[in-house]
């Protein structure tokens, strides 16, 4: 089998594309958040090898990325993905309240449907030059920080909600966690449009301090840029970020991949994509591969959505719809 690899740019931005066998092999096309490219392109070579040793038959899956909530718009106005997989679930739930996923999709696949997780932990420059260690190093003056806008992408939502729950951990209440997001955001020079972007501005643009994304960006940002460009520094507290998967409905009842769709997606949870996922610093729902990757994946004090936001839905009506909080908080910097 012959695989080959190329970029494309498209209309959503830089997309991965992977050809896999002859043009006549079923096309399956995977719509995913902005740092999730390398994972995927490892998914899918594994994909494509035990799809053709367990069928006999050549398939090729396509990867098309940017900030989630973007992705997520796209596939609602017609781009058709035959699965997504994103960085919060309210970016499903949309699509699930627009008629193109399952209204339960939450119950289709194990785990309310996210084969993996991730955390938000900072990326300083190298020797950490303004010594930044946990949350209230961020609001200090004089430090900069990138993140993603939380209008566009799920990287800046969970930054947000991880600094808001940060304060009500340590015993704060709503009005002190307004009051620090502020403070935060006071100290964001630009926002970025999605976790790639984010990571860009930093490194490339050679803009801000410090950088709030996933924890599995570490890995990406030392293959990418070399290691010894950043340090990982693991806060305090921080907040559990599913990655929920869905398959959509619209597109597969159409295109009639909806088997194709749900074996990639039961593939995720597998033990080898579990092994390539812990690789790729996401956290895997396997606890045996979680435990053998510890050195990768360190002590943290994680709480979830539920616990300070009812659900990532409520969240999204009081923190980030139009008018909400973050738009009175960023509005008034």
């Amino acid at each position: 089998m012959r695989i080959k690899y190329h970029i494309k740019a498209g209309f959503l931005g830089l997309a991965v594309w992977a050809t896999i066998g002859s043009a006549s092999a079923q096309t399956l096309l995977n719509v995913s958040y902005d740092v999730s490219r390398e994972f995927y392109k490892d998914i899918n070579t594994a994909f494509v090898a035990q799809y053709k040793k367990t069928t006999g038959r050549e398939i090729k899956v396509d990867q098309a990325h940017g900030g989630s909530s973007a992705q997520a718009r796209a596939v609602a106005d017609g781009l058709e993905a035959d699965v997504v997989t994103m960085n919060t679930t309210n970016d499903v739930d949309f699509l699930a309240t627009n008629g193109v996923v399952a209204k339960d999709w939450l119950k289709k696949f194990p785990n309310n449907a996210a084969p993996t997780s991730s955390t938000m932990l900072f990326l300083t420059r190298n020797g950490n030059p303004k010594q930044i260690k946990d949350w209230d190093d961020l609001i200090k003056p004089g430090v900069k920080v990138v993140l993603v806008n939380p209008k566009t992408g799920g990287n800046g939502r969970m930054a947000y909600l991880a600094a808001w729950g940060y304060v009500r951990k340590k015993g704060g209440t709503d009005a002190q966690a307004a009051e620090f997001v502020s403070k935060l955001y006071k100290n964001v020079p630009v926002l970025a449009k999605g976790g790639r972007d984010a990571t860009t501005i930093f490194l490339q643009r050679n803009i801000g301090d410090v950088l709030i994304t996933f924890e599995s960006e570490v890995v990406s940002v030392d293959r990418e840029f070399g290691v010894g460009k950043v340090d990982a520094v693991h806060p305090s507290v921080s907040i559990i970020a599913p990655n929920p998967v869905a398959v959509v409905e619209r597109t597969t009842a159409k295109k009639g991949s909806a088997a194709l769709a749900k074996a990639y997606l039961d593939f995720l949870y597998t033990d080898e994509a579990q092994e390539i996922a812990a690789q790729h610093a996401l956290r895997p729902t396997s606890s045996a591969i979680l435990k053998k990757y510890s050195n990768t994946f360190k002590p943290l004090q994680l709480f979830a959505v539920e616990e300070y936001f009812g659900s990532m839905q409520q969240a999204q009506k009081v923190h980030f719809n139009d008018g909400g909080q973050f738009d009175k908080i960023y509005i008034n910097q």
